[in-house]
């Protein structure tokens, strides 16, 4: 209480960290001031370059003492999305060196944890062994500094012998500005959601890259299990936990007997199942009390999953799809997987979003509202603003080219004129280029022919699986002095959340519209997105589609005396219901020839 008095003391006379704002920066900390100040949700799309993390942090800050705010939460998608956080906040501590500012990074529990192989119990780990009693102490040291990353967090633990993971999440008490993932505070069992109602804390919370939202909680509140780990476990298991998953089992293959194709989707949830499935994780808790230094890892994960499909399955109504996908599985053996799947995340993420005093979603890309208002269950009070661009269509040649098709049916006669004129364009201006494909087959057989027919063009590519290790040496090749086109997946690593600035990227090639795979999943969600909202193709397909596009774009231009270049590859991209959703700054010029 002390520390937060003082802070906010400090916080009333603190002055914008750079000399002045970026056009744009100023429209939006006024905006995100007024939201928290009259306490309602904004929505902002701002765009890339106006430094939207500083735009949105100093304003909460400022507001901070008016507002009697205890935290602010910045929530991120993306690892890099922490990392530019942090460096704002890094910023903003050293223009004002006295503010000490308790800043606390949370990660996930696997790149926290020390022991991912043993249970989180006295009994298994031997920093969760005695944890309580060293935790003042570890607390205390942590706290000497008011920089609380990921690496001195650790440090403090590692010292005092105590879970870096758990000290973090005791940390986010005497934090001010807590950055993390979304989850932490939109999943259905958030840590920083149920602090704050605990504590009554009065919180402002910042959306970084909100447009990954829609997806991001369809995943909190989605779940699946599949057979071959049950089986494998019925396998391993001791008694009793070996009948419980045998019952689970005969349930399980009760589902998928009478289903005459390989996938079909269902509007109810398995009630028999969940009673079984319910049977089951009683069984295993009980035998993790009674035998907790002998827990199973595989055991383990598989119980949790129970536990997070029973959680799911409680929730299910309209808003969510459970199907069932067999397979074989050698023999006349069937297997299969089972899926509770969120459709529409509203009903969950609306509570979160007025829990706080103001919520602030910003991103690039956010058109359309409707889109996001509906699948997000946006306050009817919700404040919009479109940030004017700071770049203007000089920048950024955007150029339609429609008289090639990349649908799936049209990908063999694609790939030739595709090569060429990427070759055209590489050779009238020699650079840094990126090239945008809708998956990796596609994208190797252009990268095949274009060095067959152009061997003298360097070019890289973005592979499956790759590491952060691999991730970065792929950016790397983007310097500027470098020429040569890299290759990369739409909505992959290297569709956002990238700064490649002036000569390290001079232009895009993007030969896919982005649409989500057509699959009976998507048809599934196209079918419910239509009887919910009557735009069931729009939903699922279009909507996410170009705004992976844009974001794609995006890359090109990064500050005012940028100067790019973007091929819109596919007739598509010349209809009016897919421009409509381009920035308003950009001027597409459609090219036939």
């Amino acid at each position: 209480m002390a520390h937060t008095q003082a802070l906010h003391k400090m916080l009333g006379s603190l002055k914008f960290p750079h000399a002045s704002f970026r056009t744009g920066q100023r429209v939006l900390a006024e905006s995100v001031y007024k939201a928290v100040s009259t306490g309602c949700c904004l929505m902002a799309q701002a765009p890339t370059g106006i430094g939207k993390t500083v735009g949105t942090l100093f304003p909460l800050l400022k507001a901070a003492p008016g507002q009697q705010l205890d935290k602010i939460f910045f929530l991120t998608a993306k690892t890099p999305g922490r990392r530019l956080a942090l460096d704002a906040l890094e910023v903003i501590n050293h223009s004002a060196p006295e503010l000490k500012l308790r800043v606390l990074e949370l990660v996930a529990r696997d790149k926290a944890c020390e022991h991912l192989d043993k249970a989180c119990n006295g009994d298994s780990c031997p920093l969760a062994n005695g944890f309580y009693d060293r935790l003042p102490a570890a607390r205390a040291a942590a706290l000497e500094s008011p920089w609380l990353n990921q690496a001195s967090v650790r440090e403090a633990a590692l010292r005092h012998q105590v879970c870096p993971y758990y000290l973090s999440q005791e940390l986010a008490h005497w934090a001010d500005v807590v950055i993390a993932d979304y989850n932490y505070y939109f999943d259905l069992s958030a840590l920083l959601f149920g602090l704050g109602q605990l504590n009554q804390w009065r919180v402002a919370v910042l959306v970084d890259e909100a447009h990954n939202m829609v997806e991001r909680a369809r995943q909190m509140y989605s779940a699946s299990l599949d057979q071959s780990q049950l089986k494998a476990l019925i396998q391993t298991s001791p008694e009793p936990v070996k009948k419980a998953l045998q019952r689970l089992d005969r349930q399980w293959n009760a589902l998928h007997k009478v289903q005459p194709a390989a996938y079909q989707a269902y509007s109810a949830a398995p009630e028999k199942f969940i009673g079984s499935l319910n049977q089951c994780i009683s069984t295993i808790g009980d035998h993790f009390n009674e035998h907790p230094q002998a827990v199973d890892g595989t055991l383990q994960g598989f119980y949790l999953e129970a536990i997070g499909f029973a959680r799911i399955a409680e929730l299910f109504d309209e808003h969510f799809i459970f199907d069932i996908t067999r397979r074989e599985a050698g023999g006349k053996r069937i297997l299969s997987r089972l899926s509770l799947r969120n459709v529409v995340p509203a009903r969950f993420i609306r509570p979160r979003l007025t829990a706080a005093r103001s919520t602030v979603l910003f991103s690039a890309t956010l058109n359309p509202r409707h889109y996001y208002a509906d699948l997000l269950g946006l306050p009817v009070n919700t404040a919009w603003i479109d940030v004017e661009s700071p770049f203007n269509h000089d920048q950024l040649d955007v150029r339609i080219v429609s008289r090639i098709s990349t649908r799936f049916t049209h990908r063999q006669a694609s790939l030739a004129p595709i090569v060429e004129l990427m070759a055209e364009q590489f050779e009238a201006r020699p650079g840094n280029y990126l090239a945008f494909f809708s998956s990796f087959d596609y994208l190797q057989q252009v990268a095949e022919l274009m060095a067959q027919n152009h061997p003298h063009i360097t070019l890289w590519q973005q592979a499956r699986g790759m590491g952060e290790s691999e991730r970065h040496a792929f950016l790397d090749r983007f310097t500027l002095s470098s020429q040569g086109i890299g290759f990369a997946v739409l909505g992959g690593a290297f569709g956002e959340g990238i700064d490649l600035p002036g000569a390290r990227l001079i232009g895009a090639f993007i030969a896919t519209l982005g649409l989500p795979q057509l699959n009976p999943v998507n048809e599934q969600f196209k079918q419910r997105m239509a009887a919910l909202f009557g735009a069931g193709y729009d939903y699922t397909y279009l909507y996410p589609g170009v705004q992976k596009v844009v974001q794609a774009a995006g890359r090109v231009i990064r500050s005012q005396s940028d100067r790019g270049v973007v091929m819109l590859i596919d007739d598509r991209f010349a209809e009016h219901k897919v421009r409509q959703l381009f920035p308003a700054w950009w001027r597409p010029e459609t090219s036939t020839a």
